[in-house]
């Protein structure tokens, strides 16, 4: 694909969001920044929390992956949807009730300042770490397809990459996100239905019918696994997906973030269910296309790539022919930045919130400090990213990315034991139980074959780590103290 034309798309794909932030932006305070001023439809958030859900790792790397695990990842998402209703029944009626702007706020009044700080932390931690090994990814992309063929250098182009999001998020915040990930989950949707279209006029199917026969004799089709030792274990996998949920987005600040810009609880609720519904249908498209790919490439005589995170890339960008390439990379950009620019400004908001207690300081003070806090991020973003590309190794890499979702078990473990039990804890102690919980997940994880007659443990790590935090809060009850009313 010519590097030039990816060029164009790219400058108008940005014009375009920065014309938008100047739009959402105008007369923006630090409430806008953080809160929207709770004023955003609950249709646009719905709609732009897919492309803030699915990274532009998701984008490339599930329809990869169909060649191992066929359509097992559904047995995930069918667990997303008990995960949503949670989310929507339980935590999102206390958020509101509390009236938080940090969802972690609520650790705070539940158990105490050190609770409060520590799951902040862990949010922090896994967030950035797992944000920028998002961002690296498709960033590697870009500069295959983009700014290597042009001489830009990768550093180079990782810093004009996060420039671009600073730029149109600075003032704004998640008002201007709301507005922009709702074009981006557009872009998104619509490469995945473009690029379907256009590889099944390839293979010569007429209508839905011939494609979804042609998936189904693909032999990439199977979604459901009942042997227990197998990895892709249907309750293994559906649990995994309903924690996932939970945690992920449910005690998540980036994503929760959006859902309490909306007016009020019923309108938030709203939001969540649509989300749900579409998220589901999307993911169903992505592993279809998925199949699609590997029968063009078998049907066609291509190899297939050694790492299955680079065949949709590749096909996209050398075989499929100018409409795809460009449908792609509008995709990969849009799953990239909704996701980005939305983690950005959570981490923002969570440490000005959470570490700089900026909502008790004037306007003036507020301003300037979360300005420094937003760069502060960008430049860190930069070098986390730098390091991994100077690792050049994606072992490491994804060891990375595992350990930042081990981060998400206290998380788990400390909201549930807040909202499901009533006593007390003695705060103090709470960081090293947060500690400990996933030293503990880890090493159970790295025995459990040796020590479960051969069970090996995947996304259910988890639960165990948010259980063993549960365990430690318990044994952390302070009897001396009166029950919470």
């Amino acid at each position: 694909m010519n590097p030039y034309v990816s060029l164009i798309i790219l400058i108008v794909y940005f014009a375009m969001l920065i014309t938008v932030s100047v739009y959402t932006s105008r007369g923006a305070d630090t409430n806008t920044f953080f809160t929207a001023n709770r004023q955003s439809p609950w249709y646009l958030v719905a709609f732009g929390m897919i492309g803030t859900s699915l990274s532009g790792v998701t984008f490339i790397s599930v329809p990869g992956a169909v060649a191992n695990i066929q359509f097992s990842y559904f047995q995930v998402v069918i667990g997303y949807i008990l995960g949503y209703l949670i989310i929507g029944t339980v935590l999102m009626p206390l958020y509101y009730r509390l009236n938080l702007i940090s969802i972690y706020s609520y650790l705070e009044q539940r158990f105490g300042f050190w609770s409060y700080k520590t799951g902040s932390a862990f949010f922090l931690l896994s967030r950035t770490v797992g944000s920028a090994v998002r961002l690296y990814v498709a960033a590697q992309v870009l500069q295959l397809a983009l700014f290597k063929p042009l001489g830009v250098p990768f550093e180079v182009a990782v810093a004009i990459t996060i420039l671009l999001i600073w730029i149109y998020t600075f003032k704004g915040g998640v008002k201007t996100i709301i507005v922009t990930d709702t074009l981006q989950t557009f872009f998104l949707i619509t490469a995945v239905i473009l690029t379907i279209v256009l590889v099944s006029q390839e293979l010569n199917l007429h209508g839905i019918s011939d494609v979804w026969n042609t998936v189904q004799d693909s032999g990439y089709s199977k979604i459901f696994y009942w042997d227990i030792n197998d990895s892709k274990y249907f309750w293994k996998q559906f649990f995994a997906g309903v924690f996932i949920a939970i945690v992920m987005t449910g005690m998540d600040q980036d994503l929760m973030q959006k859902n309490l810009t909306c007016k009020n609880i019923g309108e938030a609720q709203k939001n969540m269910f649509w989300f749900t519904v579409v998220l589901v249908i999307v993911n169903f498209m992505f592993l279809s296309l998925g199949a699609l790919l590997y029968v063009y490439a078998s049907a066609k005589g291509i190899p297939v790539t050694a790492r299955t995170d680079e065949f949709y890339p590749m096909l996209a960008l050398n075989h499929l022919g100018l409409a795809v390439g460009i449908t792609f990379l509008l995709g990969i950009t849009a799953a990239t930045y909704a996701s980005s620019d939305s983690a950005l400004t959570a981490l923002t908001t969570a440490f000005c919130i959470d570490f700089m207690e900026i909502e008790k300081k004037p306007e003036g003070k507020r301003s300037s400090i979360k300005f420094w806090v937003h760069i502060g991020f960008s430049v860190l973003f930069y070098i986390v990213i730098l390091i991994f590309n100077r690792m050049n190794n994606k072992e490491v890499i994804t060891a990375i990315f595992d350990l930042a979702g081990y981060t998400y078990g206290p998380l788990l473990g400390l909201f549930t034991f807040g909202l499901f039990l009533k006593r007390p804890v003695m705060d103090r102690w709470v960081p090293l139980v947060c500690i400990i919980a996933p030293v503990l997940t880890h090493v159970i994880n790295e025995h459990s074959e040796e020590w479960f007659n051969g069970y090996k443990f995947g996304f259910e790590r988890l639960i165990i780590n948010g259980l063993i935090t549960f365990i430690g809060l318990w044994l952390l009850t302070d009897s001396k103290a009166k029950k919470l009313a």
